[in-house]
């Protein structure tokens, strides 16, 4: 049977007291539902429903996702009803498997194992130290699920059983035309609840399964800014653990956050308090600095990233060094052993190999030849109001201290620019190229002298 997975996110999300749908409030820097499809994904589903309602264009246009069937529930009448929309799109002999667009932590595993030992209908179940406002497993003297009680409609002694209900579960297509149709709103709530399709399987004498997660956290749903920050640590203590066993040294693994995907060398070294956003490449030897932010970039071996640095769409090379305190904007690209300072920008930046841009400078829209030196407070005037125009430096090019250099402009190879230059016209290659203003000192300078009020 092939399998496919229903994801209920139609919910608004009240007590998350937001404008955005609950279901696009991020864990590890990404929607939770992207999370709910991506699980879904591994499980190979062949198809993948996703219900939406409120804020539906917003969710649809904010995860990006491919190949996912958008339901609409236009009105919120519980888990019932909301899988009930979906019936008129399911293959005839499918299995079917429920999740939840606000409980993002599940693992593939615990859904591997609940798929396994299900046939007409399988529940997972968790046991929390308190149940409250869980529905409970309500099971008869030979311990089999008979029912779900939900804990507003609970009788005292059901209150008491500490096995809940999760609302994830399994069960086929055929089933669940069968069933849906059949609930009644008649509860405290006045809602349809997917849940009373249990007590139909136990009228019917089918088999109803179970199977529990290996953590609480995977079951845990967001409903309130609390949870979601619980939950963000939850994961972020897992990606920890999965950068260790992978080899990677972490300084201290709970002053970490990853909001996307790294890929990892051997002998990698990350300091505390540096966060990873999009898809990070960390090569062989990379050792990483505090207070680090770096996005989508790609790190090669035994570079180092000092404090307090900003990466964005960067390429850096081999042994490279880069800070502390640099920021380098999408466009740069370091060559092998290159060097980029402290309080250095870059931007739309090719740097050469073995060339160094050392500290306090601004470097846009320029290429830098090999083995090329700028110096202190150097500016690349890239832009003038409008449009951005290109600088070229050259191979062994040296550039003096406090320099401008007005694009667009060409320094040639083994050229020099004098220190506090503004340079506005082309330097050849070795030449020397002095824009600045001759130096005059004047004798028997009388200084200012202050007046009395």
């Amino acid at each position: 049977m092939t399998l496919e997975v229903v994801i209920l996110a139609a919910g608004k999300g009240t007590r998350m007291r937001s404008e955005l749908p609950k279901v696009l409030h991020p864990i590890g820097g990404q929607p939770m539902l992207s999370h709910v499809i991506d699980t879904a994904r591994e499980l190979g589903a062949s198809k993948i429903h996703v219900v939406i309602g409120h804020g539906a264009e917003q969710v649809k246009s904010q995860v990006k996702a491919e190949n996912i069937h958008w339901v609409v529930q236009h009105e919120q009448n519980g888990t019932g009803h909301a899988v009930t929309q979906v019936l008129p799109y399911l293959g005839a002999d499918s299995t079917v498997l429920v999740l939840y667009g606000d409980v993002p932590l599940v693992r593939v595993e615990t859904l591997q194992h609940l798929l396994a030992n299900a046939a007409d209908l399988g529940l997972l179940t968790a046991s929390p130290a308190d149940p409250s406002g869980y529905g409970r497993i309500i099971r008869d003297a030979e311990n089999q699920i008979t029912g779900i009680v939900e804990h507003k409609d609970a009788a005292p002694d059901q209150l008491a059983i500490n096995e809940i209900n999760t609302g994830i579960l399994v069960s086929t297509a055929q089933r669940l035309q069968r069933w849906l149709p059949r609930l009644s709103a008649n509860n405290v709530q006045g809602e349809y609840y997917l849940t009373d399709i249990v007590a139909m399987a136990a009228e019917d004498n089918l088999p109803i399964t179970s199977a529990q997660p290996r953590a609480l956290s995977e079951v845990e749903g967001i409903n309130n800014r609390l949870q979601q920050a619980n939950l963000e640590r939850v994961y972020q203590q897992h990606m920890a653990q999965e950068l260790m066993t992978a080899g990677v040294s972490l300084l201290d693994p709970c002053r970490i956050d990853v909001r996307g995907k790294i890929h990892t060398g051997h002998d990698v070294l990350i300091d505390v308090n540096t966060v990873f956003e999009g898809e990070v490449y960390l090569g062989n030897g990379v050792s990483i600095g505090p207070n680090c932010c770096i996005k989508n970039s790609s790190i090669g071996d035994g570079s180092e990233i000092k404090a307090n640095s900003i990466l964005e769409d960067t390429i850096v090379e081999k042994n490279c060094v880069v800070g502390p305190f640099a920021r380098l904007r999408p466009g740069t690209h370091l060559a092998d052993a290159a060097k980029i300072g402290n309080f250095v920008e870059t931007k739309k930046a090719i740097i050469g190999a073995g060339s160094k841009v050392n500290h306090l400078s601004y470097i846009g829209d320029t290429t830098v030849g090999i083995g090329s030196n700028i110096g202190a407070g150097t500016i690349t005037c890239n832009y003038d109001g409008v449009n951005k125009f290109q600088t070229e430096i050259g191979d062994a090019a040296f550039i003096g201290s406090n320099t401008s250099l007005v694009a667009p402009v060409k320094i040639g190879n083994h050229a020099t620019v004098a220190a506090g230059s503004i340079i506005t016209g082309d330097v050849s290659d070795a030449e020397l190229g002095v824009g600045r203003a001759r130096q005059r000192n004047i004798s028997n300078w009388q200084r200012p002298l202050k007046k009395d009020l």
